[in-house]
């Protein structure tokens, strides 16, 4: 039986340059070690690497010792170096992705989500930076932590701290979410559209009341929103193009949908309002699919009345099941994004459900929850950098002049 193999842990910091990396293993190839693991981050342009190697009974690990500690001298850099045993691999199972969103991050949430991780009798294994704008964005990679149960501690951590935190499991489920399926009002779009219209009938207090009951799941969906399309009788409909026109996009839903689009995503919005404003926003955008209640129009009037079925809260998740089944995307595949009682079904359908700026009921049922006004953040919970989005953006830019 061969002996247990012995390992080395080689840490080097300073200041970064061309040629650390390739110098340091160029060292280490004159000796019978096998790299085990490598980690290596630059912040501010000092670098930390670290080096994993394992060696046999055969190996002078003096020699070893000696020769990268005179690498670490000649580059004028710090080192560090820990003798061990065990196998190859000193990371446990369970590899957990802890997303980190704040407007301002302070010291103590980091300590207090590091804190409870800790608690749980996980491991964060790296952290590295996703975004410094218009939010800060850090990812913890976490092992060794029971998902389920790490998710409720931080969620409770998160609202304490006043951060978003999102935790998803790692490996290539997070990596394989190909649909995204988007609520419109407060979630695509800033406000309701049913609202906008109803200020052009002077019933804009009553139906935003009627609404915010709604979207808290104090009212049943459909019998309101009946209730809140009877109030729009008689009104022209040349006023669905002025408030197509009024309609404002969400900060950063262009960057999202630009970016992932780039990624080979697909994209499909699904509302409880009407398609006279969805179809045009969904053009606009590039969305793939659509889904949304019909307003019926005689003699160029509204009626106050819906046409066909109404896409309602069980409506929205049986729409997100078809559009995967069009994209050929399983479930497990897709993100929902919502803020409303109507979206929860939807939201528990998906891969991933995130509450979007959400009502109270909606963030506590959500895998996670943003509660920042910048859609382009889902990003990030997907693992994709600032830095990612803005050279890609710059690259095209390059290729259009």
């Amino acid at each position: 039986m061969n002996a247990k193999k012995r390992t080395l842990l080689i840490t080097l910091t300073g200041r970064d340059r061309p040629g650390v990396t390739s110098r340091l293993f160029g060292t280490l190839s004159r000796f019978p070690v096998t790299v085990s693991d490598v980690e290596q981050v630059v912040i501010r342009g000092r670098l930390v690497l670290g080096v994993l190697v394992s060696y046999g009974s055969d190996t002078d690990v003096g020699k070893v010792l000696a020769a990268t500690e005179k690498v670490a001298a000649d580059l004028g850099m710090e080192i560090e170096l820990a003798t061990g045993s065990g196998g190859d691999d000193h990371r446990r199972h369970g590899r957990l992705h802890v997303t980190i969103l704040g407007s301002a991050l302070r010291p103590a949430a980091i300590a207090g989500i590091a804190g409870r991780v800790a608690a749980h009798g996980a491991n964060i294994d790296r952290i590295e930076r996703l975004a410094n704008n218009p939010v800060t964005c850090i990812e913890m990679h976490v092992s060794g932590a029971d998902p389920d149960g790490l998710r409720v501690a931080l969620a409770a951590e998160a609202a304490e701290q006043q951060v978003d935190v999102a935790v998803q499991r790692g490996g290539l489920a997070r990596r394989a979410k190909r649909l995204i399926v988007m609520d419109v009002d407060s979630t695509l779009i800033q406000g309701e559209v049913i609202e906008l219209l109803a200020a052009h009938a002077g019933r804009a207090e009553q139906v935003a009341a009627i609404t915010e009951a709604a979207m808290r799941g104090e009212l049943d969906f459909e019998g309101s929103l009946r209730e809140r399309v009877a109030m729009l009788e008689g009104l022209d409909e040349s006023v669905l193009g002025q408030v197509r026109n009024d309609v404002e996009f969400s900060p950063g839903v262009r960057t999202l949908v630009r970016t992932l689009k780039r990624l080979d995503f697909k994209f499909a919005i699904v509302s409880g309002g009407f398609t006279q404003i969805t179809d045009a926003l969904a053009a606009d955008l590039g969305i793939d699919y659509a889904a949304a209640n019909v307003l019926e129009i005689e003699d160029g009037r509204l009626t106050g009345r819906l046409v066909g079925p109404v896409v309602d809260r069980p409506g929205k998740a049986a729409a997100l099941k078809r559009f995967a089944a069009e994209a050929g995307v399983p479930l497990g595949q897709t993100v929902a994004i919502g803020d409303g009682a109507n979206d929860l079904d939807m939201l528990a359908t998906a891969g991933l459900g995130i509450a979007y700026n959400a009502k109270p009921v909606v963030r506590e049922a959500a895998d996670t929850a943003v509660n920042v006004p910048y859609m382009d953040t889902i990003a990030f919970l997907l693992g994709i950098s600032r830095e990612e989005i803005d050279a890609a953006d710059a690259e095209d830019a390059e290729l259009r002049l």
